[in-house]
């Protein structure tokens, strides 16, 4: 797991196996972002059974198969698609291409679960849409800003115990740090990555339905911006979104590259969430100038005030249930209405955009 680097931050579980070796085996295909270590990781704590990989990079293949001993590396996606055994296929392509192989997976009889963004257009949501209903395969997402992270695993488990009340605002900061110089050339390329609310907007905006609640919601307002990497001039650094929920509850985030080199991981990510009857905060990754250790949660209600350090206390249910659901043809994980919903309003926050720029004189400040 790297701490420093978001593209390759891949959490390590304990293994919590839902399903008997042999039970659920899965293949990786689509290398393009270090996810899909992460991705596999969590099905394999799972008990499922990573069988192949496939990626056109033969670089990138020998460095999975390097991480995963004993998975066979694919001559084609074909090879993979055919093999009767493989119920699944974890890829993390290039984000303008996640749609179209999801669709190429759901019709070949296969689930299919992708890194986020799922999406970089409304047309490739619309398509996957009703190929999804035809074929009854399911398009899951790692968003794992939620689902791989214990202290929000945990914060869910508080809210749907009433530690709170009802949640009426959803308050979330995404900073990532840049590291430009380790990015693949798509990452700047705005048809590639999608815009950055699209991109590490969609985090933020699957949060906000899950711990609100929320089927739906109404994006009122989004910004984006590229305020201190004019060398790339399709990469927005910043951008910030405020919705509103069919139920009522609220949301503001903010997301962007602009993480200092001094910070001691590749974002202080956190997230407040504020109820009727009390507040949660999670700072996920570092408690800054205190702790280098992540998944803190601060509590505070009618009790009193708590700080908890859930790191290695309470895993991620989340790819055990997505087995089963595969299995089973349930929706405990995630419901394939939540998923869609969280990639629509992510699609519409970037598309509604209106971009900052600085002022051209000082008449604003120094």
């Amino acid at each position: 797991m790297h701490k420093k680097d978001g593209m390759n931050y891949a959490p390590e579980g304990k293994p919590a196996p839902v399903v008997a070796r042999g039970d659920f085996i899965f293949a990786a295909a689509g290398l393009e972002h270090g996810h899909i270590y992460g991705m596999c990781n969590g099905l394999r704590e799972a008990g499922g059974e990573l069988k192949w990989v496939y990626d056109p990079d033969p670089v990138k293949v020998k460095a999975f198969l390097a991480a995963y001993p004993g998975v066979r590396p694919a001559t084609s996606l074909e090879e993979i698609l055919q093999d009767e055994e493989v119920k699944l296929v974890a890829a993390a392509a290039i984000p303008c291409d996640r749609g179209p192989l999801g669709e190429k997976v759901m019709r070949s009889g296969k689930d299919y679960f992708t890194d986020k963004t799922p999406f970089t257009a409304l047309d490739q949501l619309q398509s996957a849409k009703r190929t999804a209903a035809e074929t009854g395969r399911k398009y899951a997402v790692y968003f794992s800003e939620r689902l791989h992270v214990e202290s929000a695993v945990f914060a869910g488990q508080l809210i749907r115990d009433g530690a709170i009340g009802r949640v009426v605002q959803v308050l979330g900061l995404g900073p990532h740090r840049l590291n430009a110089a380790s990015r693949p050339g798509w990452f700047f390329e705005r048809a590639k990555y999608g815009g950055i609310l699209c991109d590490i907007g969609s985090h933020q905006i699957e949060q906000f339905l899950f711990f609100a609640g929320c089927r739906d919601a109404q994006v009122l307002h989004s910004k984006v911006a590229n305020y201190n990497n004019r060398q790339y001039p399709e990469l927005e650094d910043f951008g910030d979104a405020t919705l509103l929920g069919d139920n009522g509850a609220t949301q503001y985030f903010r997301v962007d590259w602009l993480t200092p080199d001094g910070l001691s991981t590749w974002g202080d990510g956190r997230t407040v969430l504020l109820g009727t009857d009390g507040y949660i905060e999670l700072r996920k990754y570092v408690d800054i100038a205190r702790s280098a250790q992540g998944d803190n949660l601060y509590l505070v209600n009618g009790e009193g005030e708590r700080r908890l350090e859930l790191s290695g206390k309470v895993g991620y249910p989340f790819f055990g249930e997505l087995i089963l659901d595969c299995l089973n043809r349930t929706e405990h994980a995630m419901t394939q209405e939540h998923i869609f919903k969280a990639a629509e309003l992510c699609l519409l926050a970037q598309r509604n955009a209106v971009r900052a720029e600085f002022p051209t004189s000082n008449t604003w400040g120094p």
